[in-house]
């Protein structure tokens, strides 16, 4: 696991391994791609309570769809972690999982090189 830290709703650091109650793979079936598309899903009514890591994630997808590896780029927390999370919100019914992006278009030179940009902010 990583040496990461985080800082939860509380306000302590705390390893990412704690957010997800220890849990280092999601608890359902989804299939959580790296490339897979993250997006949120249009609620008519209230949301259910959340914890400060998965409402910043959801947060993070409310804006437009996002692949994986961009979330955890973004929420500066360990791939792992973030697809428990995901998971998690598929579950409460807050996001939808889309296939990763088609063959034909991983073959676009300027979609590469983001996809290596965001690997390296990782």
């Amino acid at each position: 696991m990583s040496d990461h830290w985080y800082e939860d709703e509380t306000g302590p650091l705390v390893r990412p391994y704690t957010v997800t109650q220890g849990r280092t793979r999601p608890a359902s079936e989804h299939c959580i791609d790296l490339m897979s598309q993250i997006a949120a899903v249009d609620l008519d009514g209230s949301e259910p309570a959340l914890d400060h890591a998965r409402s910043s994630l959801l947060e993070l997808v409310r804006r437009e769809p996002r692949p994986v590896a961009e979330i955890a780029a973004d929420a500066d927390l360990p791939l792992t972690v973030v697809r428990v999370l995901l998971a998690d919100l598929v579950e409460a019914g807050l996001v939808r999982v889309s296939a990763p992006l088609t063959h034909e278009r991983l073959d676009d030179p300027e979609l590469l090189r983001e996809i290596v940009d965001r690997l390296r902010e990782l």
